[in-house]
């Protein structure tokens, strides 16, 4: 579990020499390193690239300095903060993790492994690359461009998702991570993976690792890491419903669990026959189809059709309706009173909450035809 190389031995210096000269040393987690700055930037860069996440890494930690002032914001604001960086369960699972560390480490940050191991949405490659970074404990590491890395320099048959290849890759990275020097050895290999030995056209020239690379001796490269075995994504369909009404939105927040958990989003329906039910017996006769369009997610397409209505004008008896009376009542949004779980959302005013992308997107669109400026945010 632990590195088990020499900094000296052919393999790590080639790499720690390539990372005094080329690596990327200027990250702003990488200045003044703490233990909680760095286990932000790990969870960030989970499925997303360093380009995205420096200005969402920036914003949040000047937002929430510490794991105790994370630990005490709502979740909305954590999912405020995170709309845009997508895979929302990683908010959701730092905000509870600064949680735990608050009630059960007195909001110190653990630097027991197994400790860190244990914290939500913390798996063995984040802790490793967390106290490896900081304190130098010799924890190797095993991200994704360091999968590929290996994968292409040992000829690693097989995809890196199944438990045999994966398992046999932490043997691989356990073999070559040096006991010292350990934090710019982890960061030299990720450096490696993203610059040199990327996915399309890597830079084999330029790669310290080139004279024993396998895949490069032998002009492989495109073969490794073996592909993830194709299934093609099954296609949905969903309806939203924009309710507007004095120039305010009517938003709801879903559940924990499931697709954008924890976020607010517009009214959703599985057909157009629901949706119509719907409005009419809500009185609404008058509403506008607005483009289609589709989002993505790793496992699923998702067709998008907005249906947005004024409901400025419905008559007075429609105004027994639940969304009418909560738009009279509600004057301000407070985020930790559990039962506000509902509200007319000002776009010109935003509050502090977790916005799923596509109604991110949308609701900028009911500004910009409504008001005629740019962003919500």
């Amino acid at each position: 579990m632990l590195a088990q190389s020499s900094p000296n031995a052919p393999f790590a210096q080639s790499v720690l020499q390539w990372y005094d000269k080329f690596g990327r040393k200027h990250l702003p987690w990488q200045q003044n390193k703490t233990l909680y700055g760095v286990w932000l930037s790990e969870v960030m860069l989970q499925q997303t690239q360093v380009a995205t996440v420096i200005p969402y890494f920036e914003r949040f930690i000047k937002t929430f300095p510490n794991v105790t002032a994370l630990a005490n914001a709502s979740q909305d604001e954590v999912l405020h903060l995170w709309t845009g960086l997508g895979y929302y369960a990683r908010a959701r699972n730092l905000h509870k993790a600064a949680q735990k560390i608050r009630d059960e480490f007195d909001g110190n940050f653990p630097i027991d492994f197994d400790q860190v191991w244990a914290l939500p949405g913390v798996g063995r490659s984040t802790a490793g690359a967390i106290l490896s970074s900081v304190l130098e404990q010799p924890y190797p590491i095993l991200d994704g461009n360091v999968k590929r890395v290996l994968s292409r320099y040992f000829e690693v048959k097989g995809w890196s998702g199944e438990k045999k290849v994966e398992n046999h890759l932490w043997h691989l990275t356990e073999q070559v991570t040096p006991m010292e020097h350990v934090a710019d050895f982890n960061q030299a290999m990720m450096d490696i993976g993203a610059m040199l030995c990327t996915r399309t056209k890597p830079k084999c020239d330029l790669c310290p690792l080139k004279k024993d690379c396998l895949a490069y001796k032998n002009e492989s490269w495109t073969q490794f890491p073996a592909k993830k075995p194709q299934k093609t994504l099954p296609e949905k369909e969903t309806y939203f419903l924009i309710l507007s009404k004095n120039g305010k939105v009517w938003l709801e927040q879903r559940e924990n669990s499931g697709l954008w958990g924890g976020l607010f989003c517009f009214p959703q329906f599985e057909s157009q026959e629901d949706l119509q039910a719907y409005l009419i017996s809500e009185g609404i006769s008058h509403y506008q189809a607005w483009s289609s369009f589709r989002h993505t997610f790793s496992h699923f397409h998702l067709d998008i059709h907005p249906i947005y209505a004024e409901i400025d004008n419905i008559q007075a008896e429609q105004e027994n309706r639940d969304w009418y009376k909560v738009m009279e009542k509600t004057k301000e949004y407070k985020p930790n009173l559990s039962s506000a779980v509902k509200y007319w959302y000002d776009p010109k005013n935003p509050q502090q909450i977790g916005l799923a992308q596509p109604v991110k997107n949308l609701l900028t669109q009911f500004v910009r035809s409504n008001h005629g400026e740019n962003s919500i945010l």
